[in-house]
């Protein structure tokens, strides 16, 4: 791993928060459930369009699979966008606040946050590139004319006639202000098109498109953009949307919209050939009047259905199990080697003193382990760095452990196959 890749997981986990990048190195006992988002990956790689929901408690790890999973989506040429749910600007009955937020935080290999601005600029070079290609003369006259008119054309066949006029009329302007290096105006239309209503009314007359994107038309813009991602070059888009148990804390009223408008994202998934869904939520979120259980064609098209114990992976809801103390300790060890510290952080922090602050850290949770993956990496960290910042720092006679307190069982079970997921809590 590169040092700035090593640097961003310790800093995220000093603020308890999961790390973006890097999560590979740690990711330990969630091997089934990583292969499942491969195949759903595989599928929109196909040309499906699907929707996935990651269920668990809290501590269970649902961010930590949903960031990985958006790595292995970039891994594979797909373009990402990372939606936490908030109480006040994200209703999933609200289309327009849904459209807004996916494509702001739209994400590739090469542009980590607002990538639309870069796609439709890749999307633009390609047509060119295959106009040349075909024997066009790019110092021509009409050269500017014909890249637009296969913009359109593409736009219009891609989406089957069914994309929306103002969005056509965007993509041209936008297309020409690039053109006539009116760089502003068309980051203006940018905005515009990912459903920013704080844009001047001067460009969006230039433009010829009135108002704002609408809930009522914004799944259709979503299906624009879509396909000009996979025509600029990506295999499609994944899409998570974390902590959709926030909307329980919502009205009653709202929730039961909110519940509405997912039941209609599940029914239009697969329009969006290539767009992948990954919804995460807990138990409560699923299984309570108040969430997805108070729906009843929501409930039936995704409930979750075990049979003595055992759940499919491949069912809409992928489960998530608490973690316990032996992948805690695992997690520790990879973090330890991982650690800048090296071999001063290797000597100081023995498996001996994991041991002891996993008792400690869940002693005062009841022993339930799976309710303190943040506070004891964050901890775990301090005291990491601690040996590192300080040479007379001894962590073992602070904490008061002794080595021969602590009994170690193996590092990895036998059966893997039952590895609890070590993430999401944090």
């Amino acid at each position: 791993m590169e040092q700035r890749e090593i640097d961003h997981i310790f800093e995220r986990l000093r603020s308890g928060l999961v790390p973006e990048q890097g999560l590979e190195a740690f990711a330990v006992g969630i091997e089934r459930q990583r292969a499942e988002v491969h195949r759903q990956l595989d599928l929109a790689t196909a040309g499906e369009g699907l929707v996935k929901f990651l269920r668990g408690g809290y501590g269970c790890g649902k961010t930590f699979l949903a960031r990985l999973a958006l790595l292995d989506a970039k891994a594979r040429g797909f373009a990402t966008s990372f939606v936490v749910v908030s109480d006040n600007d994200l209703r999933f009955h609200k289309f327009d606040e849904l459209y807004h937020k996916v494509v702001t935080e739209l994400s590739t290999d090469v542009c980590p946050r607002g990538a639309l601005g870069d796609i439709l600029d890749r999307w633009v070079a390609g047509v060119e590139e295959a106009l040349i290609a075909g024997g066009a003369d790019e110092d021509a006259e009409d050269f500017d004319a014909r890249v637009r008119a296969r913009l359109e054309q593409d736009i219009q066949s891609k989406t089957e006639g069914k994309a929306p006029q103002d969005f056509i009329r965007a993509l041209r302007a936008i297309f020409d202000a690039k053109q006539t290096g009116a760089l502003a105006e068309a980051g203006a239309l940018i905005s515009w098109l990912s459903g920013s209503r704080h844009v001047a009314a001067a460009a969006k007359r230039r433009a010829a498109v009135k108002g704002e994107v609408t809930s009522a038309v914004a799944l259709s813009y979503l299906s624009g953009v879509v396909e000009i991602i996979k025509a600029a070059g990506y295999r499609g888009l994944v899409i998570v949307i974390d902590e959709a148990e926030t909307l329980l804390r919502s009205r009653s009223d709202v929730r039961a919209k909110s519940m509405n408008g997912l039941r209609q994202l599940c029914d239009k998934a697969s329009q969006y050939k290539g767009l992948l869904w990954m919804i995460t939520g807990t138990e409560e979120f699923f299984d309570s009047r108040r969430g997805v259980a108070g729906l009843a064609p929501l409930h039936d098209r995704i409930q979750f259905v075990q049979y003595g114990g055992f759940a499919s992976l491949s069912q809409p809801q992928l489960e998530l199990k608490p973690f316990d103390a032996a992948r805690l300790r695992e997690v520790a060890l990879r973090l330890r080697a991982l650690h800048p510290g090296g071999a001063t952080v290797e000597d100081k922090i023995p498996p001996a003193f994991i041991e002891g602050l996993i008792a400690e850290v869940t002693r005062g949770f009841g022993g339930d382990v799976g309710v303190v993956p943040r506070q004891f990496l964050r901890t775990l960290v301090n005291h990491m760095d601690l040996v590192v910042q300080e040479p007379d720092y001894d962590p073992m006679a602070v904490a008061g452990f002794r080595a021969e307190d602590a009994e170690l069982p193996p590092t990895v079970p036998d059966d893997t196959d039952q590895l609890m997921p070590v993430e999401d809590v944090w």
